[in-house]
């Protein structure tokens, strides 16, 4: 009996200290803004995150020091990749494959790169790195093999809508950090999740999330919310608008 009741006070106290230690550390983050307008004029632009790293008074220093990892992931749709063949001397659609909640955007932003932050099963286990955040879900197989998906991220890395930096983060001192999280000119409207993450030894001490929202404002707004809530008459405006270009081109460079 004495054994028992030793072995469970044990055991509180092992649990104790693990939740004491995963306490220990706070994040605090903020962003330059959380609302970026898309305009006409629009050609990109870069959100600054700072964030700090907040210990109370029992927590010691870890002699690796810390490390972080910004992961902003855009809006989910679901995606169909399309692989074309020749057939009979024509290029056509003979496969493809659908991810579906593949994110619009995503940026894997860290202090120095993931494999030296944790190891595989750690980063896997809390989707750190483009490939984890995109994992579909496969039955079986090894998803790295699957030509479809590997297409899907290099175009989408070729259009700077996919991005894994590894020295994106600086610590300006050893609790305070910042980073520059870039917009391209094509990125998608939506709501936007920033996920920071604070690892030290290979392990997760704590996480904080925020939000960033892309809007459309002005004349594209108006064109945007047109074609999606009045489809039909969007396209009688379109052709149109299309009948009296081409009539007023053909009446300028007339030649009599």
């Amino acid at each position: 009996m004495t054994r028992f009741l030793l072995a469970v006070t044990t055991l509180i106290a092992a649990l104790i200290a693990t939740i004491s230690a995963a306490g220990a550390e706070q994040l605090v983050v903020s962003l330059s803004t959380h609302r970026v307008l898309i305009t006409s004029s629009f050609a990109g632009t870069d959100l600054v995150l700072f964030g700090s790293v907040e210990r109370d008074a029992a927590t010691v220093a870890r002699r690796g020091g810390y490390d972080i990892v910004v992961t902003v992931i855009g809006p989910r749709r679901t995606v169909v990749t399309r692989r074309k063949d020749r057939v009979l001397g024509i290029w056509v659609n003979v496969d493809s494959r659908t991810y579906a909640d593949t994110p619009t955007y995503l940026a894997v932003l860290s202090n120095r790169p993931a494999d030296q932050i944790a190891t595989a099963n750690v980063l896997r286990r809390f989707k750190v790195g483009l490939g984890p955040t995109f994992e579909p879900e496969v039955a079986a197989g090894d998803e790295t093999d699957d030509p479809f998906r590997a297409a899907l991220l290099r175009l989408n890395v070729a259009h700077g809508l996919y991005r894994e930096q590894g020295n994106a983060v600086t610590f300006l001192t050893p609790n305070l950090f910042r980073t520059a999280i870039a917009l391209p000119a094509n990125v998608p409207i939506g709501s936007y999740e920033v996920d920071v993450k604070l690892f030290a030894d290979g392990a997760m001490l704590a996480r904080q999330t925020t939000a960033i929202e892309i809007v459309k404002v002005g004349f594209e707004q108006f064109v945007a919310t047109a074609a999606n809530d009045h489809g039909l008459f969007y396209g009688f405006a379109a052709a149109g608008l299309a009948l009296l270009t081409g009539w007023l081109a053909s009446v300028v460079f007339r030649r009599d």
